[in-house]
């Protein structure tokens, strides 16, 4: 849930900011589809600035830094949510997945049973008409 991502976030926000952590990265399996879902590894912290970065200078209101120290704990803990619920949702193709086969395994299991039993039935049939035939030739 949103509020389990949010107190992880608000814990890991105090470790990094406690200088106890010098890197956080976050790591998930990302949900490709049903039936293919990719480990994966993001830096959460420090965040990264842009590889490009604008000559343009901007004025905030508020202070960068207001607006940084508002934004910042949202951004991670968004990010910690969306892990949790790529996370989920491969987790939950994975389990799809699975039941599928397994319900095809068992349908072929059936069929083959089926067949099996009608095998030996036939076979107890054809016995016991043998055995009746034979009895009432041996009667004339």
């Amino acid at each position: 849930s949103y509020g389990q991502a949010k107190e992880i976030a608000q814990e890991v926000i105090g470790l990094y900011e406690s200088g106890e952590l010098d890197e956080v990265y976050l790591l998930y399996n990302e949900f490709i589809s049903a039936i293919s879902q990719r480990p994966t590894r993001i830096k959460l912290l420090p965040i990264e600035k842009p590889k490009q970065v604008s000559n343009t200078e901007y004025i905030f209101e508020p202070s960068a830094e207001e607006i940084l120290t508002t934004l910042l704990p949202k951004y991670v803990e968004t990010q910690v949510f969306r892990t949790l619920l790529e996370g989920k949702a491969s987790e939950m193709g994975a389990q799809m997945t699975a039941m599928g086969a397994a319900t095809d395994n068992a349908k072929e299991m059936i069929e083959r049973l089926t067949l099996q039993m009608n095998r030996a039935r036939q076979a107890a049939i054809t016995t016991e008409i043998s055995e009746i035939v034979g009895g009432a030739s041996a009667l004339e």
